[in-house]
């Protein structure tokens, strides 16, 4: 298949098999749609994320291989399990799940533009006050350093974006995470796109099909509810 799939705002929530994916650019899928809280529950249930520029129509995504990291995976160096324990940081779980997002929005250098549109803030947001998407967060001195946010579905968290402030305090909210994935069952963290910075700390690529496999196993939008 050499075309995308274009989705309309009025019809019923759906996406094309993800097998459908182009492989150049790879992963994209389909365009349109909107970002409902209905249409990105389904989207994740499928193994499809949104990604797409201020000014663009939603783009959805589904890449083969898929970066994931699991729990029992993650590596952690001896100075920043030190520094977890005592190099000042405390994390806390959907404190100010705003402030994670509007500081994972920001340019990330001077001239660079973000991925994440208003329209997105708003949808995440949305996905927050329903009890599907979390933020772990890094606190120093009263201040927020650093942190993660994600959408998590049954024993699936599907990771979005992280920010730092403050050396390693992105890295202190994801050992955090992985504590918290492991009291809650959760059994794969989605990080969408392979990095060296992910790969460095336990994530790796799988087959796209086994990744959906998982997803029909453990992914399950029930239970929803802030991370206490």
């Amino acid at each position: 298949m050499n075309s995308i799939v274009w989705l309309s705002e009025e019809e019923a929530v759906g996406f094309p098999p993800v097998a459908h994916a182009l492989t150049e650019p790879d992963g994209l899928l389909a365009a349109g749609g909107d970002l409902s809280p209905e249409r990105l529950i389904s989207a994740y249930e499928h193994g499809i994320f949104p990604w797409y520029a201020e000014g663009q129509p939603v783009l959805w995504w589904s890449p083969d291989p898929r970066a994931v990291l699991f729990p029992h995976d993650l590596r952690v160096s001896r100075s920043l399990r030190r520094r977890t324990h005592s190099g000042g940081i405390e994390t806390h779980l959907d404190r100010s799940f705003d402030a994670v997002i509007a500081e994972c929005s920001a340019p990330r250098s001077a001239g660079d533009g973000t991925w994440l549109t208003s329209e997105m803030i708003a949808a995440y947001t949305r996905l927050h006050e329903l009890g599907f998407a979390h933020s772990v967060e890094s606190w120093q001195d009263g201040q927020l350093v650093g942190g993660l946010y994600g959408v998590c579905l049954g024993h699936v968290f599907f990771g979005e974006s992280m920010f730092s402030r403050e050396t390693d305090a992105s890295k202190i909210a994801l050992v955090r995470l992985v504590d918290e994935a492991e009291a809650r069952g959760i059994v794969v963290i989605d990080c969408q796109i392979p990095s060296l910075h992910l790969q460095s700390l336990g994530s790796r690529s799988i087959p796209r099909t086994e990744f959906t496999t998982l997803l029909l196993q453990h992914c399950h939008p029930h239970l929803p509810g802030r991370w206490a």
